[in-house]
């Protein structure tokens, strides 16, 4: 009769280490609403202003970046790194078409939003990156 006590696999040595903590997420959807809401409340009647009066494109634009900002803070104080980009353009009809394509961890997160009315278009794109 032959042991088997010999044909045992070796054990793998266990590390007593604890696994690392989960990568906090940033919750998109929640940042994506807000935006949308905040584009429609501030620009739903906007016009393109005249020449004289272009400091209020300028305006809008602080305001929404702001804002947004805040609001990304709002939602996860702490562990990003938050960039906020907004344009506003006169509306002449005109296409337009964008795409991104971004290299990075599965923490990090955009969010975009366009509004546009008769006279105006407006892009927002947030991100928030995940710092070390």
């Amino acid at each position: 009769m032959s042991s088997l006590s010999g044909m045992r696999s070796p054990t793998t040595p266990r590390s007593n280490a604890a696994s690392p903590p989960p990568r906090p997420t940033f919750d998109s959807d929640l940042l994506k609403s807000y935006i949308k809401k905040l584009l429609q409340s501030t620009l739903q009647s906007a016009t393109w202003p005249e020449p004289k009066d272009r400091a209020r494109v300028k305006d809008w634009i602080k305001e929404i970046g702001e804002r947004v900002k805040e609001r990304m803070v709002e939602i996860r104080p702490r562990g990003f790194k938050y960039i906020v980009l907004t344009q506003i353009n006169e509306n002449l009809g005109q296409g337009g078409r964008a795409d991104m394509v971004c290299h990075w961890e599965d923490s990090d997160t955009v969010a975009q939003e366009v509004f546009y009315n008769d006279s105006i278009v407006c892009i927002c794109v947030a991100f928030a990156v995940r710092v070390v």
